[in-house]
């Protein structure tokens, strides 16, 4: 089966070196797999504990690049956390020492710990904004820095619905993955003038993470199989990842079989005339409705232009 994978066409990452975090199982594994079967150099980066982000091994990661060596791809493992700043270093450093380069990375790693809001603890919390932000913070910093000073690379963030709508019992989790989104704006506006592009996935699939999740919360979710494997969010993942991908600073849902842009836009909104008195909370009643009124959207493409829009 892999040796008829590696033989595909389309979509090439020959010549290219990708770091996927997190690609012990999961959807981590999906990516590291289709970027290997496409021709990349992988490092495949776990830390090898649960799915709370507690302990540690080598059988995971291991177990990813014997099946794609297999394949006959290249691959190497790597077990540093990306919590710390040395651990992304080391990371990134994996990619350097095997390979010479890094030209991909998708920021795929987490953890979760799901409870009603006012029982998380602060380990609860700390736990997932170190895996989740911090991580993404310390391996795409060192791996930033190659791709800027070669001109070239890909990376791919990995928030969640939860973190841009909500989801109940993941406030800890949407915090992080919020955070994450951000992150990843910041990241696609200072990478555009290096030939950086950086998008953001987020997914719904199977795995450990989801089936920690309460299950009522998750009534409405697919039924269909295929539509809740891994392999769904990697198709995107690979896309975005590649050299095909023109796309800067966006982001893009992945459930239910469907996949669609998501973007966080700013009204028309109400107007206070330069010359008029400051605004009253009496002001903001009477002109409620034009601020909340969705029709003639904008999508900002920044901080600052979103501020160009105010006449």
């Amino acid at each position: 089966q892999h040796k008829e994978v590696i033989t595909m066409t389309g979509i090439s990452f020959e010549g290219r070196v990708a770091i996927v975090t997190g690609a012990g199982g999961g959807l981590g594994r999906a990516h590291a797999l289709d970027l290997a079967a496409r021709g990349a150099k992988v490092v495949v980066n776990d830390l090898g504990g649960s799915i709370a982000g507690t302990g540690g091994g080598t059988a995971m990661a291991d177990q990813v690049v014997k099946e794609i060596t297999a394949a006959g791809g290249e691959a190497v493992a790597n077990y540093d956390s990306v919590a710390t700043p040395e651990g992304g270093k080391a990371v990134v450093r994996a990619a350097l020492d095997a390979f010479g380069t890094v030209d991909v990375l998708i920021n795929n790693a987490g953890n979760i710990r799901n409870a009603p809001f006012t029982e998380l603890t602060p380990e609860a919390i700390e736990s997932l904004l170190a895996v989740h932000v911090k991580g993404a913070f310390y391996v795409t910093q060192p791996a930033f820095e190659v791709m800027r000073d070669k001109g070239y690379g890909r990376i791919v963030f990995t928030s969640s619905a939860a973190g841009i709508f909500g989801s109940p019992e993941q406030a800890n989790y949407a915090a992080a993955k919020g955070a994450v989104l951000g992150l990843a704006n910041v990241v696609a506006l200072e990478g555009a003038p290096h030939g950086i592009r950086v998008n953001t996935v987020l997914p719904a699939a199977g795995g450990r993470m989801a089936a920690d999740m309460n299950p009522d919360t998750l009534v409405g979710m697919p039924t269909t199989p295929a539509h809740f494997e891994p392999e769904m969010v990697t198709a995107l993942a690979s896309y975005l990842a590649s050299e095909a991908n023109p796309y800067n600073h966006e982001a893009f849902s992945i459930a239910r079989g469907r996949y669609a842009r998501v973007f966080i836009g700013v009204t028309e909104g109400h107007h206070v005339p330069f010359d008029a008195p400051v605004a009253t909370a009496e002001d903001i009643a009477a002109h409620i409705d034009r601020i909340r009124d969705q029709d003639g959207y904008h999508v900002p493409g920044s901080m600052i232009e979103e501020f160009s829009l105010i006449p």
